[in-house]
């Protein structure tokens, strides 16, 4: 008998769904506070999932989800280089 095999389900920061691992994107707050974007999806560190639209990311900024969920005030400089990373991933 075969089982099936589970998925791991993300909750988006910015629009609050549920979604599949893989169709997420990590945000990445480092043991030395930095924020990253993690394209691996495998560093070490506390992780927030967003989708890969850049109205989840405006919502997340508007909502403090980021910062919810890595539990670190965040700078608007990192918001800026965020957007910057979105850009160029939805291109």
């Amino acid at each position: 008998m075969k089982t099936k095999t589970k998925i791991p389900m993300r909750q988006c920061a910015g629009c609050r769904e549920m979604k599949s691992k893989k169709e997420m994107i990590r945000i990445l707050r480092t043991a030395e506070d930095e924020i990253i974007l993690d394209a691996t999806g495998r560093k070490n560190g506390r992780g927030a999932y967003l989708c890969f639209s850049m109205e989840c990311l405006e919502k997340a900024i508007k909502s403090h989800g980021l910062e919810r969920s890595l539990k670190v005030p965040i700078p608007p400089e990192v918001y800026q280089s965020l957007k910057k990373e979105f850009e160029s991933i939805e291109k």
